[in-house]
């Protein structure tokens, strides 16, 4: 009998109809956090070309955040 470790629930992947996938909040946390150093960093090191890409995947991150839980839209009117 083999016995399988569960998730706890707040790695739950939250399900994105819109783009067809789970996300891992907990990991895109980390993440942006991660990005957030790594700008900081580079701008305060002078390398403003690698602060920009992490802001922007910082920004990428973020978006996916807001965009994890249930829309408006969806929870008025739900789609047939």
């Amino acid at each position: 009998m083999t016995v399988t470790a569960r998730k706890p629930p707040s790695e739950k992947p939250i399900s994105n109809p819109s783009v067809g996938q789970a996300i891992n909040k907990p990991r895109l946390e980390a993440e942006t956090m991660l990005l957030d150093k790594q700008a900081r960093l580079a701008a305060a090191a002078g390398d403003l070309d690698q602060a920009g890409r992490a802001i922007l995947a910082l920004l990428d991150c973020e978006r996916r955040l807001a965009g994890a839980g249930p829309q408006v839209l969806q929870l008025i009117k739900p789609r047939s």
